[in-house]
């Protein structure tokens, strides 16, 4: 079975979105990379709970849940088949695997995740 393992919070403006939620909920936020993107640490790795990012809006997103699959692949086509649709490519995370956006048939989009500390 396959779990959300990370969420993306969309925002115009991710500075000020870092601070609304490191007041608010005492998140720890930083900067991930040379991309806009800042990861967010949401609590203690051994209480319940998931971390995420906030990352640059694109079109009218909210939130992104990613859920970890086995295959990318595999479930690019699971998606595909069953009316959902790839938004883009699968992308690839250096050290970490693999990455893409995906819609669902009621139009919410959502990430897959394959893990693959290989990924080049």
């Amino acid at each position: 079975m396959s779990r959300v393992v990370h969420f993306e919070i969309s925002a115009d403006d991710p500075e000020q979105a870092k601070r609304f939620y490191e007041k608010v909920f005492d998140w720890k936020i930083e900067k991930w990379g040379p991309m806009e993107y800042w990861l967010i640490i949401t609590g203690n790795e051994n209480e319940p709970g998931i971390n995420g990012a906030i990352k640059i809006r694109e079109g009218k997103e909210s939130t992104i849940n990613t859920i970890s699959v086995p295959s990318i692949d595999e479930f690019m086509k699971k998606v595909q088949e069953n009316g959902g649709k790839v938004l883009n490519p699968k992308m690839s995370i250096p050290g970490v695997g693999y990455h893409t956006y995906c819609q669902d048939t009621e139009g919410n989009v959502f990430g897959i995740m394959e893990d693959d500390e290989t990924a080049k």
